[in-house]
This record gives structure tokens, C-alpha cells and sequence, in this order.
């Protein structure tokens, strides 16, 4: 039976319910009029039900999928503006006892090299980090209760954090661990993360198990429900995410649609983020042993959805994108991206040797972070290594307030160009450095509200003359 407000993972993401919902999807796709009437409902900028949303996914009638685009084009800039988050992954250990048929970090895999890196070594790839540029890190490690307990994370967390290298510091530590207990969520959010990120894979529990023979992470429901979980602990700004190529693809959007609506109608607030993973070639892993790859076409059409779908969420695509499918869903919905990435053990303070290969996927992005940042602002976006909502408490419901009311922008803006104000004084090359300076008069300029316009140039100039760390 399908009830979003269950706390039970097999009725709040109902395998009838979605059948359901494709079924209904399939025979729509053509309607024409009632694809009108859903898109007429998104223009309200309120969202759409995992129903709704499915058809506008299956719609075969070109001109309006040509509407779909647009319209999530429109939701995008205005819920984000032309803003882009920016953040890289930090993988702690690839030690796992779990199964699971799509990574490299299996147990079984013997020929991956396992690694796990001291406080000490954390320490230098934090120092590298900074040297880069970045300010807002991922972490993620392998599940072993053993090599990698919590309280290893924690540790880890904490020695991020400490680390003040020249102008550097990391402002934001997001974390992407197995599930686990109230508890030790509770140990999370006292340890200051900002989200927690846990990618359910597959929702399809006959298809999960199968891809998950052996583990704690074979338990369907446990994995499934760890998000109300983080919620009970305290964590209010969470990340979901499938890995697209696993299952049908058209499953899997419409179950993840449901959780998002799960957490709603549960907690009040919905998820902080949503990731759109595809399968990538790693060690002892092959893309094509999975029948549900996706094209690029429906990549983008899948981002476009899950943005007039859930408007105020943001959507992170990783460097297992290429430059051109990043570049082409910047504008259709994402808002955060990683840059310049490693997914080795470490990797930024010195690079795997070439006989030891630790990495969860091949990044398909390699451009540096400078070349990225330069990138973005040539498109005409504004690169962002803000943190200000989390370190201010605007997180949960009182984040989703503002961006749902469309307020979020006269805050995010200027943090995003004083934070970038700061990359450019400290870490950019010379031409992205001119670059980002004409970007950052003509944005100021723009700034609305006469009091922050003047706050923001009066910061601007303090952050040359040395001063960081300014926010609204």
C-alpha cells in the first residue's frame, strides 16, 4: 500500500505505486493536453507529484518537450540565478564489506589496492585542497566497521576542519557514508557536517538485492529509510540520488520523486539536494555488464524534470560528466559541481602511482578547478564557494522558506561573488583572475537592495586589501 506520510521504506516507495505511475506515464505521453495542464501547473513554480512529473518525462510531442526545457531553464535561474556551486570529493577509505556489483571498492575485488589515509595524511590533502581553491568538501568512505568506524569519521571531520593554511579553510564538510544508526547521525551533526548524502543506488528492492548480494548494505529497508533516520539525529539538510544505468531509468526517477515527497509530508522539508549519477568505468567494473545505460538526451531531459519537478532543490552532477553534458545541464537545472576531482584515495597531495589504482570511478572531467571556475564565469555564470546559509543556520525548513519564497537570491548572490572575489585574490591565474573581475562589476552592479550593493563593494575591497571570510 503507497503512503508517503509511512515510515516503512516499501510504502513510501511502493514498487505498485510505480508501476502504476509508469503505466499512467505511457499511456499519456502523447496527450497533448494534458501535458499542457501539468506544465501549466509548474509554471506556479509549487512543484510536481511523481505522477505528474512522469509523464512530462515520457512525453513523446516534441514541441513540448521543447516547453519542458524552457520552463526548467526559467525555474532554474529564477530559484539559483546564474549561481554555481562548486566543492570537490575527499575519499577517506576504500575498505568495504559490502557486495555490491557496481564498485570497484567489493570485497571480492583484489585487485584494487585498499587504502586508508592517517589523520596526518587528511591533513595534507585538505592542505592541497585549499591550495586549489576550495572551501566546501564531500567526504566519502567505503563501509567497515572495522577500518572505517564512526569514530574514524569523526576524527577525520574534525582534522578537516582544523586545518587553516594560508588564507585556506574548508567551511563546509558534506558527508557521503553508509547508513547508520540515530545515534551515530546524531555524532554527524554535533561533528558540524553540513549534508548528508546517501545515494540509494536502485529503488527497485528486487533489483537492489541482486546488485547487492552481500553486506549490511543488502538490507533494502535499512538503506532505504536512512534519511528519516539522519532527520531523527538531527540532520536537516540531506542528499538523495540514484545511479542512473542500474534499473529503468523511468522507475527509478518516478521512486526518487516519491522520496523526496516522502520527506515532506514526513518532516516538512524536503530533500537539500539531488544527485543524477550514471555509471562509470572503474577497476573490475564494466558499464556495459548493466542493460539500463542512458544517452545523453535523456540525461538532460531527466535533469530537466527533476527541476520543475522539486524547484527549490539543487542538483549536483559530478566529473563523471564530460565537460559538454556538464556545460549543457548547467542551464536545464544543476547547481552544484565538482571540480578539479580525484576519487583515489587521497589524490590531491600526490597522485595514485600508476600500479596502484584506488579510484571509485574514472572522472571524465579532468580540467583543474581554475580551468572550471574560468569556464563557468565565461558562460556567464557565477562561480561560488559559499558556505554562508549552513554556518549561519539557515538550514532545513528555514533554507527551504527562503528559497521556495524566491528570497534565497538576495543573499546567495552576493555571498557567491564575494566568496569568488576571494578565489581570485588568492588562488587564480592571472587571465581567469580578469575574467572574474569584469564578471563581479557587471553582477554587483545588479544587486538590487542599495544597502547590500554598498555592503558588498565596501567587503569586496576590504577582501583585496587581505580580509576574508565576509557573508550576509
Amino acid at each position: 500500500m503507497y503512503d508517503p506520510k509511512s515510515k516503512k521504506a516499501e510504502e513510501f516507495i511502493s514498487h505498485e505505486e510505480v508501476l502504476k505511475t509508469l503505466e499512467y506515464a505511457e499511456k499519456n505521453k502523447n496527450n497533448a493536453h494534458l501535458v499542457s495542464e501539468i506544465l501549466g501547473k509548474a509554471k506556479l513554480r509549487k512543484g510536481l507529484s511523481h505522477r505528474e512529473a512522469s509523464v512530462l518525462l515520457a512525453c513523446d510531442i516534441p514541441e513540448k518537450n521543447e516547453e519542458i526545457f524552457e520552463l526548467a531553464r526559467q525555474i532554474k535561474n529564477d530559484f539559483y540565478g546564474r549561481r554555481v556551486v562548486l566543492f570537490a570529493p575527499l575519499y577517506l577509505s576504500n575498505y568495504c564489506v559490502n557486495g555490491c556489483v557496481y564498485c570497484p571498492y567489493h570485497m571480492k575485488n583484489r585487485h584494487i589496492t585498499r587504502k586508508k589515509m592517517t589523520q596526518e595524511e587528511i591533513r595534507r590533502e585538505v592542505i592541497a585542497l585549499q591550495d586549489m581553491g576550495h572551501k566546501r568538501i564531500a567526504i566519502e568512505s567505503g563501509e567497515d566497521p572495522v577500518n572505517n568506524p564512526i569514530e574514524y569519521i569523526l576524527e577525520s571531520i574534525d582534522t578537516i576542519y582544523s586545518v587553516k593554511h594560508k588564507n585556506g579553510s574548508i567551511r563546509r564538510v558534506n558527508v557521503n557514508i553508509a547508513a547508520t544508526t540515530v545515534e551515530n547521525y546524531k555524532k554527524l551533526k554535533e561533528a558540524g557536517i553540513g549534508t548528508y548524502i546517501l545515494f540509494q543506488e536502485t529503488y527497485n528492492k528486487e533489483s537492489y538485492e541482486k546488485l547487492h548480494p552481500s553486506g549490511p548494505k543488502h538490507d533494502y529497508a535499512y538503506h532505504t529509510e536512512a534519511m528519516d533516520r539522519a532527520m531523527l539525529g538531527g540532520i536537516d539538510d540531506v542528499g538523495l540520488g540514484v545511479l542512473f544505468g542500474l534499473e529503468n531509468y523511468r522507475y527509478e526517477f518516478a521512486a526518487l520523486l516519491m522520496h523526496a515527497e516522502h520527506l515532506e509530508a514526513v518532516f516538512g522539508v524536503g530533500p537539500h539536494t539531488i544527485s543524477v549519477p550514471r555509471v562509470r568505468p572503474a577497476d573490475d567494473i564494466d558499464p556495459s555488464m548493466f542493460g539500463n545505460a542512458i544517452s545523453d538526451d535523456i540525461f538532460a531531459k531527466i535533469v530537466a524534470c527533476i527541476r520543475i519537478a522539486v524547484p527549490y532543490t539543487g542538483i549536483i552532477v559530478s566529473t563523471r560528466e564530460s565537460k559538454a553534458t556538464r556545460e549543457r545541464v548547467l542551464s536545464l537545472g544543476v547547481s552544484q559541481i565538482s571540480g578539479g576531482s580525484k576519487t583515489s584515495v587521497g589524490g590531491y597531495a600526490e597522485p595514485d602511482p600508476e600500479d596502484e589504482n584506488s579510484a571509485q570511478f574514472e572522472v571524465n572531467d579532468r580540467r583543474t578547478l581554475d580551468e572550471v571556475v574560468r569556464w563557468l564565469m565565461e558562460l556567464g555564470y557565477i562561480p561560488s564557494f559559499c558556505t554562508a546559509c549552513y554556518r549561519s543556520g539557515r538550514t532545513g525548513d528555514r533554507f527551504m522558506s527562503l528559497c521556495k519564497s524566491g528570497q534565497i537570491q538576495n543573499l546567495c548572490d552576493p555571498n557567491a561573488l564575494m566568496t569568488l572575489k576571494e578565489y581570485l585574490e588568492d588562488y587564480a591565474k592571472p587571465e581567469t583572475k580578469a575574467v572574474g573581475e569584469a564578471l563581479i562589476r557587471k553582477e554587483t552592479a545588479k544587486i538590487p537592495n542599495e544597502k547590500i550593493r554598498k555592503l558588498v563593494e565596501e567587503n569586496l575591497v576590504k577582501i583585496s586589501a587581505g580580509s576574508r571570510d565576509f557573508r550576509l
